[in-house]
Parts: C-alpha cells; sequence; structure tokens
C-alpha cells in the first residue's frame, strides 16, 4: 500500500515538473511593428522633398532593408513582426507637409489596423524638417504613440546626426545612434537597437527605469565631426565603456544637424538604464567630454576655395586627385543641382581641349539635356541646358554642350544617366540627382575615376569606397544650402548661445535632465 502510493506521489511531482516547460514551449512571442521615415532636410536650401524621394516600403517588403531580418536569423524568430510603412529618402530639402501627412497617415492606419503591439522598432534619422513643423520625429512619435498606447516599448534607432528633442526622448524608451561617422556602423546599430528591445521584452524589465538627456550647446558640420580622426574618433571610443556598467543599457552622443534652423538642433547626450546613479554619471561624463574637446573639431580633410584647390589638383601627379564640392552635397542636404562649380571648371582654359587634364564631373540634375541625349544617342552630340532648376542662388542653369558618351537607364535615384564629353571634362548629368560614392556609379557608365586626373564628387567627408580610392584629396569650400561657412546661414531659430556661432559663452549646464517615462 505504502509503495502504491509512493509511485503515485512520485508520478504527481514529475507531472508538476513537466509542467512550466510545456507551458515555455507555448509562450506567445511578442508582437513588434515596424515603422520609420529617414531624411535629413536643410531648411537653408529652396528644394522641397516629396512622398516620391522616400520610395516607401509597406508591410514584408521592409524586410529586405534589413540582413538580420532574413527569414533564418535569430531576431526574426524571436518575435512577431508587424512592418508597416518606412520610408527613407536621400537628404535634400524640406519635407512638404502633404508628404508628411501622406505617409503618417498610412503608417497610423496600419498601426490601428494590425494591433495591439508589445513593441515597436523606430527607425529614422533624426534630421527631419517639414513644413510647418520644427520637431517632426517628436510629432511622429507622439502620433504613433496616440495609436499603440503608452505602455507599448519602443526602441529608437537614429544618425548620429539627427537630433533629440525631449519629446522624441519621453516617448522613446529605448534609444541609441550610430558610433562611427562615415556610418559603416548603421546595420550594426539598428541590430543593437531591436536586440535591446527583444532582450527587455524577453527578461520581462520593460522600460528602463531612468532615461538621462543632456543638451550639448555644440553645432557642427558632419565634416569636422567625423570619428576617423581626433576628437570625434576618442570621444564615441568612450561609449563602451559606460555601457558595460551594471544597470546600464544603452549610450549615445548625437552631433546633430546643423543645416535647419530649429531649436532642436544641437549636440544631445542620452543614456538608458535602470540604475539611477550609473545611467546619470555616464551621461554626464560623455557630455561634459563632448563639451571639452569642442575647440579641437576640425574638418577632416584639407579646406580651400575652389579655385585654390582646383590649382592644387592640377599640380598633382597623385590619381585621382578627389575634390569635394561640399557646399551643394546632396548627401547632406543640398538641392544638389548648384551650377556654380560646374560653371568655373568649364571656364577654364586647362579643360577646353580633348587633349586636356582629364577631369570627372558626378553630377548634375538636367532633365531637358537627358531628353535630346535619349534622342541622339550615344556618339551624338548634345546641347542643352542644365542644373540650377532648383536653386539657382549662386549661378543660373548651364548650356552644355558636348558629345554623349554613355546613356544609362533604371537608377533608383538618378533614373537616368548620361555622359557628356565637354573638352576633356565628362559631365555626368543625372534626370533627377544622385551622389556618386561607389566605383561602380562611375565605371558603368564607361568611365575609369582610377585612372583620371581629377574626380569632382558633390559630397563632403569621402565614404570609404572613394576615402580608398582617392589619390589625394582636398574638400572645397563652395557655395550651397549646407555651406561649411555656418555663420553665412543666417540662423533664426536655434537655441543662443551655441558653439561656435557664440565666441563667448559661459559653461553651460551638463546636468543630466532625466526624462518621464512614456506612460508617466
Amino acid at each position: 500500500m505504502y509503495r502504491k502510493f509512493f509511485y503515485l506521489a512520485l508520478i504527481a511531482i514529475l507531472t508538476l515538473n513537466c509542467k512550466p516547460e510545456v507551458k515555455n514551449n507555448q509562450k506567445k512571442l511578442p508582437r513588434i511593428a515596424i515603422a520609420g521615415l529617414g531624411i535629413e532636410s536643410s531648411t537653408f536650401s529652396p528644394a522641397r522633398t516629396h512622398e516620391e524621394a522616400f520610395h516607401a516600403r509597406i508591410g514584408n517588403s521592409i524586410f529586405q532593408r534589413y540582413p538580420f531580418f532574413a527569414k533564418d536569423t535569430d531576431i526574426r524568430k524571436r518575435a512577431e513582426w508587424i512592418p508597416t510603412l518606412l520610408g527613407k529618402a536621400l537628404p535634400g530639402g524640406m519635407v512638404t507637409r502633404e508628404a508628411y501627412e501622406s505617409m503618417v497617415g498610412k503608417t497610423l492606419k496600419m498601426l490601428k489596423e494590425n494591433g495591439p503591439y508589445d513593441g515597436l522598432f523606430f527607425d529614422i534619422h533624426g534630421a527631419m524638417s517639414v513644413e510647418g513643423l520644427t520637431d517632426a520625429e517628436g510629432d511622429l512619435i507622439k502620433r504613433i504613440r496616440e495609436v499603440i498606447g503608452s505602455e507599448v516599448l519602443v526602441s529608437t534607432s537614429m544618425d548620429l546626426h539627427g537630433n533629440v528633442s525631449k519629446r522624441l526622448a519621453q516617448h522613446s524608451d529605448l534609444i541609441t545612434c550610430y558610433r562611427m561617422a562615415p556610418h559603416e556602423d548603421a546595420l550594426e546599430s539598428k541590430e543593437r537597437s531591436i536586440t535591446n528591445l527583444l532582450d527587455r521584452l524577453e527578461n520581462g524589465k520593460g522600460k528602463p527605469k531612468y532615461k538621462a538627456w543632456v543638451p550639448v550647446p555644440i553645432l557642427l558640420p558632419g565634416e569636422k565631426t567625423s570619428t576617423r580622426i581626433e576628437p570625434g574618433k576618442s570621444l564615441y571610443a568612450q561609449i563602451p565603456s559606460i555601457t558595460k556598467q551594471e544597470g546600464v543599457i544603452d549610450a549615445a552622443i548625437w552631433i546633430g544637424y546643423a543645416w535647419a534652423d530649429e531649436p532642436r538642433n544641437h549636440g544631445v547626450v542620452m543614456t538608458t538604464g535602470d540604475d539611477k546613479e550609473q545611467v546619470i554619471q555616464g551621461a554626464e561624463k560623455l557630455a561634459q567630454s563632448f563639451w571639452d574637446v569642442r575647440n579641437e573639431f576640425e574638418f577632416v580633410a584639407p579646406t580651400t576655395t575652389f579655385d585654390e584647390s582646383l590649382k592644387l589638383a592640377l599640380k598633382s601627379d597623385k590619381r585621382p586627385f578627389i575634390i569635394s564640392d561640399m557646399g551643394d552635397n546632396p548627401t547632406a542636404g543640398g538641392a544638389g543641382d548648384v551650377t556654380w562649380t560646374l560653371r568655373e571648371i568649364l571656364n577654364r582654359s586647362e579643360f577646353k581641349s580633348e587633349n586636356g587634364p582629364s577631369l570627372i564631373y558626378a553630377s548634375i540634375p538636367g532633365p531637358k539635356l537627358i531628353e535630346e541625349a535619349l534622342k541622339v544617342g550615344i556618339g551624338g552630340k548634345v546641347k542643352a541646358i542644365a542644373g540650377a532648376a532648383v536653386d539657382n542662388r549662386f549661378a543660373p542653369p548651364l548650356q552644355l554642350e558636348g558629345t554623349v558618351e554613355a546613356i544609362k537607364e533604371g537608377d533608383r535615384d538618378a533614373e537616368v544617366e548620361v555622359v557628356v564629353k565637354i573638352g576633356s571634362v565628362h559631365v555626368i548629368v543625372t534626370k533627377k540627382r544622385k551622389p556618386y560614392h561607389q566605383e561602380n556609379d562611375f565605371t558603368d557608365l564607361g568611365l575609369n575615376p582610377k585612372n583620371t586626373n581629377i574626380v569632382i564628387v558633390k559630397i563632403g567627408y569621402l565614404v570609404p569606397e572613394l576615402y580608398e580610392m582617392r589619390g589625394d584629396w582636398i574638400m572645397a569650400l563652395t557655395p550651397g544650402g549646407v555651406d561649411q561657412d555656418l555663420e553665412r546661414l543666417g540662423y533664426e531659430h536655434i537655441k543662443r548661445p551655441m558653439f561656435p556661432l557664440d565666441t563667448y559663452m559661459d559653461t553651460p549646464d551638463l546636468r543630466a535632465r532625466l526624462i518621464p517615462a512614456s506612460d508617466n
């Protein structure tokens, strides 16, 4: 009899011990939405950005942007993902209110239809300016919160050239940004943002107890704050030591975006975590370090006038000698169609002959010239105007006359690209603006940049592929909507005083502000 009761008790104990395992196997995955809009928008450019520029992905097509969302990846398996709308545009002018409201409306509609959610991966740039708004990303996340609720865990991923307002900080539970400029760690940063979100949902800790936000009154262009060189290199190298501390989830430094005139445009440091003391100390340490090195920031490469840049390039025997035409850089928000630099080149006697120094100019939008080039074909002569349809403040449209050497259709940004040979200059003309920063951008058009005397690109600091290609490099201080001479821009709405615009500044208050949780 006793043996029978013993076996029955043993069976009962084993059965009870097995129940948690069965329960865990049947545990529901967290439901996480994906949404975001990303662009850098210069308020100093007359250009306007419309909805089609965002090439918005809707639904499952969003997964194609991220290798870590492939079907067999750990991240994909750890949650039930609900992708809504994700739009990423080439930097440009302010976004029209119509475009913004259209994309936001679609996002909110999809969020309403597919809720409820445990989390949201909010993938933005942080420097989007919209007509009639002074904090576009703050407005966007607030409106999303009104749909998904304040208790949903939101993890925000940003570019370090974005801006973090108090409103964005409050509605973001977890927040991080890139740690490298150029942004070689972009995908790594987005994956970190998602992993932080998944970890907090899985371990049940949810929202961090503390978010420390420190505004730093510094406004500098990316060309002066690259992490390739000091002091940016050492400044950002301090972040891992903060994040490794017990009770800290993440830490980030935002340089901010210099070519928009809004109160939120300035440096920011944020840390998140559950240990109040460590979170505050980490934020204040990074903010103080940022302020302490403010006078050490300088351009990542030599800079001078465009005339002097050309003189140096013509004397050099290094190929290619790359000149950055910075003032109209479309990767920073320039209109991309300022003709001032190209006019200067074509007026130079050195390039009048076909046997002159070889030069590639990338690029200038010219829809009318594209139309004519398609008519005459490769080898035909073309004569039409190009450029300055959007930004004619510095030079008028140019009439280009030369031989069509290449035509390429189907590019995502340019749509159609044409190479026109004028003297010894190869001018790349596009239907729509496009930055040129990869070797195949040139070789696909039959050009050989590595064997060209001078390559001029509308870009600031060189992205890795161009940087590795360069024989020599200089950055030209040219005019445009992203002028590197910030004092010429005429700010009216940023907070003052601001370094380096205001020479004499009192020591700023770099104490951490604790930002309340989204549901507080």
